[in-house]
């Protein structure tokens, strides 16, 4: 009897044993595909006191307008203008799926209603972005259109004005192949090879033919820093574009090309209370990353060769990391350095930065500064900015330089941004 109490007693301290030790969690097992949407909803009041250098009906302003006389003396690009603009809206697909011999895969496909050209495309969905990206534990290929390597997405002005710092700050995309490698836990490298195809200078040839005529790819490389508070980097881009294959009678084979570099670089200081933001870069026809550049022609036997313009441009931006309520300042200057070789005629000066095509008056320099406040909460947000470009217009000589006769111009824009984030 003894033995029965004894065995009764161990089974049941055994199951209060088992009744102490927790179930196991059960594991969610991880999404092989998944895919969300994500954007804004954005619309802009804008009020400039000039006319300038726009683009999408004023939504993006590049430099005031030179100065220009009627009969009786007046300027009449002195002269206010105002808007209401939606355009910019957003909306983007994020997915991803299986693994692919051994990397992580991940796409985006992205655009807004800004249109491709002004007038009638103005409010039509564009692309922007659209790439497929694997990633393996210390490298990354990335394959599809997105910023020009020349842009950097931790490091741009945090204005409210769409121009996010364009004319100083590199902007736009390209189709291309990166590969991203991680040399130690903070340092990376970043070799990318790309066509261009956005903003693309002016000049013979078809939109974007100077790029498919290349069989060489523009060339960007650059070294990355990225610790916990501090991102800093280093690179340079060769790009040889050809615009034409004949010359423009049809009568002579022409392999002429543009060859052009540039260097750039960047840093980043942030933490909880501060972000400090500062980006510089020099080289010869920058035209396609919308700033000041393009290039010069010369006809020496029916056949037309090229030089690239220079361009040098700087900025700094210093902004709040409040929660609710966070203001910021911003400053760029950026300077047309012209080109080395004299180009046959105005007609064959091929730039951003001039009055029409073949214009006498060309811009010398720009600079911008301008102050916001970004009033948040959850995801909307209202931010008014006030900003002043100013510009130095100038007689173009044959080398794309400002030269004599010049004219200080300046444009005072207030605008309020609402956006609604999803």
């Amino acid at each position: 009897m003894k033995k029965c109490y004894f065995i009764l007693l161990v089974g049941l301290a055994s199951l209060k044993g088992y009744s102490q030790t927790p179930a196991p969690t059960p594991v969610t097992p991880e999404k092989e595909w998944d895919i969300s949407l994500y954007g804004f909803v954005r619309t802009d009041y804008i009020w400039d006191t000039r006319k300038s250098a726009t683009v999408r009906e004023g939504q993006l302003n590049l430099y005031p307008s030179d100065e220009v006389l009627d009969t009786n003396g007046k300027d009449i690009n002195a002269t206010g203008q105002s808007n209401f603009l939606s355009v910019t809206s957003r909306l983007g697909v994020k997915a991803k799926g299986p693994n692919v011999w051994g990397a992580k895969t991940s796409a985006v496909l992205e655009g807004d209603f800004f249109g491709n050209v002004e007038g009638s495309s103005i409010g039509l969905f564009r692309l922007r972005h659209s790439y497929v990206n694997l990633e393996w534990s210390k490298t990354s290929l990335t394959m599809g259109q997105t910023w020009y390597p020349t842009f950097i997405p931790e490091v741009f002005p945090g204005v409210a004005n769409f121009n996010t710092g364009i004319m100083f700050n590199p902007f736009g995309w390209a189709t291309q192949v990166k590969l991203k490698q991680m040399l130690s836990k903070e340092v990376s490298l970043t070799l990318t090879a790309y066509k261009e195809r956005e903003f693309t200078a002016p000049g013979p040839g078809s939109q974007n033919s100077a790029s498919i005529n290349s069989s060489l790819p523009s060339l960007n490389g650059q070294i990355q820093y990225k610790g916990k508070n501090l991102l800093m980097g280093i690179g340079a881009e060769y790009k040889s574009l050809q615009p034409l294959t004949v010359n423009a009678a049809n009568t002579l084979v022409t392999k002429e090309k543009i060859n052009s570099s540039s260097v750039f670089g960047y840093a980043k200081y942030s933490n909880d209370k501060v972000s400090i933001k500062a980006y510089g870069i020099s080289g010869g026809n920058l035209n396609n990353l919308v700033m000041l550049g393009g290039f010069t022609g010369t006809t020496v036997a029916g056949i037309q060769s090229y030089d690239p313009t220079k361009t040098t441009s700087f900025w700094v931006d210093i902004a709040s990391n409040g929660k609710s309520i966070a203001p910021g300042f911003f400053f760029g200057t950026t300077k047309n350095n012209g080109a080395g070789t004299a180009a046959t005629s105005l007609a064959t000066i091929y730039m951003r930065g001039t009055n029409a095509a073949g214009g006498s008056r060309v811009v010398d320099n720009v600079w911008r500064a301008s102050g916001r406040i970004d009033f948040k909460k959850n995801k909307f947000r209202v931010s008014p900015e006030l900003e002043y470009t100013a510009a130095t217009w100038g007689d173009a000589d044959l080398f794309g330089k400002a030269t004599t006769n010049k004219k200080d111009v300046g444009n005072f824009r207030a605008m309020v941004s609402c956006v609604y984030s999803f």
